[in-house]
């Protein structure tokens, strides 16, 4: 059985993997965990001699087959606990990530599938993230970066890149969720903030906001 930090750091691995698709050095793997690069280095050599990461000293790691089997496993959880708590018990979607942590530890097989069923089989979490099914599949949808639109383009939020908790509280002042239309009215060249229409409301979002929302083309 492995521990909770080796779970972190295959999780973590794969989030890292699913953004860069290369191989990851080990100060980035530090940098999301949020600790010394020796310290990554370290676990990475035992995730290795475990069979779960091949690691190369001086180049990077990435997870093995079994090291992503497991990883997406721990995601399913995580994914499928932030669903329930949103869904059934009114939580938040700022306010769910922490309680996800926690409960993504749990090693009860027939629990996360009894999740998955109540819940009726979701494919993406309240951020719009992808839930691997129980057989680590996931059901991908088209998608691009509302950075990536030009003016008078529009199309539906699906998710954000950014799932921080201040991000998300962030849209949550400026009224913006999955699902909501959004269209651009104007870029401006100076700082490349982006003028957007979402559903009634007109207002102005950074371009870093727009880099880490999802946009589906209608």
């Amino acid at each position: 059985m492995l521990s909770q930090a080796e779970e972190n750091y295959l999780k973590e691995i794969y989030a890292l993997g699913e953004e860069t698709h290369e191989l990851l050095s080990t100060n980035s793997i530090a940098k999301k965990m949020k600790t010394k690069a020796s310290s990554a280095t370290d676990m990475l050599q035992k995730l290795s001699n475990k069979g779960l990461v091949d690691y190369t000293k001086y180049k990077g790691a990435r997870l093995s087959r079994k090291g992503e089997t497991i990883a997406m496993t721990i995601v399913r959880k995580h994914r499928l606990w932030e669903t329930f708590l949103v869904e059934k018990l009114g939580y938040n979607w700022d306010e769910v990530h922490d309680i996800a942590e926690q409960l993504e530890h749990i090693q009860s097989k027939t629990l996360t599938n009894r999740l998955d069923a109540f819940l009726e089989y979701p494919t993406r979490d309240p951020h719009g993230h992808p839930i691997p099914n129980i057989n680590g599949k996931i059901v991908t949808s088209e998608s691009i970066i509302l950075a990536d639109l030009n003016i008078n383009e529009e199309g539906i939020l699906i998710g954000v890149k950014d799932a921080s908790d201040n991000f998300l509280k962030y849209l949550n002042k400026i009224n913006i969720t999955i699902g909501d239309n959004i269209k651009i009215l104007d870029i401006e060249p100076f700082d490349n903030s982006f003028t957007i229409s979402s559903d009634t409301k007109q207002i102005t979002i950074s371009g870093n906001v727009a880099k880490n929302l999802y946009i589906k083309n209608q």
